[in-house]
């Protein structure tokens, strides 16, 4: 099985947050409201690609990849 993060994300598609692959990072990304359980949506990326924007507990969040790719998604 294949673990899926938010970077594999496309605009517009969605999943559900499954947890995380960075014990660091998972604090911050915690605190911003990422929690496993929570809908997350992609919403669009920066012209360049990084950032990416993200619908996650209600508001839009942005994100780089290296922060997108460590949240695991179902």
């Amino acid at each position: 099985m294949n673990i899926r993060s938010v970077a594999d994300l496309t605009p517009g598609e969605s999943g559900i947050i499954n947890g995380f692959m960075d014990d660091a990072l998972s604090l911050k990304l915690l605190e911003m409201g990422c929690l496993p359980g929570q809908p997350i949506k992609f919403n669009f990326a920066a012209p360049f690609g990084d950032p990416i924007c993200v619908s996650v507990a209600g508001y839009n969040l942005s994100l780089r990849l290296d922060e997108a790719i460590t949240i695991s998604i179902q």
